[in-house]
């Protein structure tokens, strides 16, 4: 047995600012991806994530019995294949903000769900929502809460442009130059970032009246008129606008910052030669980088490993 393949994403815009009603740009990522197998020579990961599916079962029998008029699995055959061995064998990383959890929801629920919302049918807005909502509840097994965005970007496989919390809808993004000289990269903290602890700080933080006021009035604005320019291909705007976020994130967001980058950060804004900004929760696994020449960036970061996932 082996399943069809779900892939990473990567949340361009939008972290933190979705869960309070800012736009959100999601784009798949096919450089990383999972699928669900069965395998009688198990290796230790194998095992491991066999052991984590079991436990996801349990929590998904309790979710339809909580729940039934949202979703409901094949639960008997889900349980014969973990019995069975099966496991996700996945190359995305975890704990680095491209959505590993996402893509295994969206495999279990591609091979489990009964009467399951399709690729191939004509996608309403009724049906993302009820999609994103199944799927929040699904990958709140892995975070404590989530928006159910990863999954249904990797269910997918399309580009996600998030309007609000109640208006989200499939949309496309200018094609690639690979001519180009700017570029959207990935910078490799070397260190593995949790969700929960960071979503947590955050809350905290919206307990304070002036921390309310920078998200609604700089981060949120500075991030819908980033989606907006991406989304159009205005390039020389989205740069003005991503200087003022990365900047904003800077002051703001430090906790979600591992402090080695504080620097580099700050450099980026001060030279011009690369922005950066948080790559899904922060607290390490990728930061997301953009550049108007990638020539220069890769000179002003030499000392780190940087991946491009989108050329303009």
């Amino acid at each position: 047995m082996k399943g069809p393949l779900f892939y990473s994403k990567i949340l361009l815009f939008g972290e933190y600012g979705i869960i309070k009603d800012s736009k959100g740009l999601s784009i798949p990522y096919n450089f990383y991806k999972g699928a669900l197998k069965s395998n009688a020579k198990a290796s230790k990961e194998a095992m491991k994530s066999n052991e984590s599916l079991e436990a996801f079962a349990v929590y998904l029998k309790k979710l339809t019995k909580k729940e039934p008029s949202l979703v409901s699995f094949d639960l008997d055959l889900l349980k014969a294949d973990v019995a069975d061995g099966m496991y996700f064998d996945s190359s995305i990383p975890q704990g680095y903000g491209v959505g590993s959890s996402g893509a295994l929801v969206a495999a279990i629920y591609d091979k489990y769900a009964y009467d399951k919302i399709t690729v191939l049918e004509n996608l309403t807005r009724e049906k993302l929502l009820k999609l994103k909502a199944i799927f929040g509840k699904m990958e709140s097994f892995f975070h404590g809460k989530s928006s159910g965005l990863d999954p249904l970007n990797s269910y997918l496989s399309l580009p996600i442009l998030i309007n609000s919390k109640d208006n989200i809808e499939s949309t496309s993004i200018p094609s690639q130059n690979s001519e180009g000289k700017g570029a959207v990269f990935l910078l490799d903290s070397g260190i593995v970032g949790e969700t929960a602890p960071m979503v947590q700080i955050f809350m905290e933080q919206m307990k304070n009246d002036g921390f309310r006021k920078m998200l609604k009035n700089q981060f949120i604005k500075h991030t819908d008129a980033c989606v907006e320019d991406f989304v159009n291909g205005n390039f020389q705007s989205l740069f003005g606008n991503l200087k003022q976020l990365s900047h904003v994130v800077l002051d703001n967001f430090k906790p979600m910052i591992p402090a080695k980058f504080h620097e580099l950060w700050k450099n980026g804004i001060d030279t011009n030669d690369y922005y950066l900004k948080l790559c899904g929760s922060g607290g390490g696994g990728y930061i997301l980088g953009f550049t108007e020449d990638f020539e220069k960036a890769k000179t002003a970061l030499k000392d780190y490993k940087l991946e491009v996932v989108y050329n303009f």
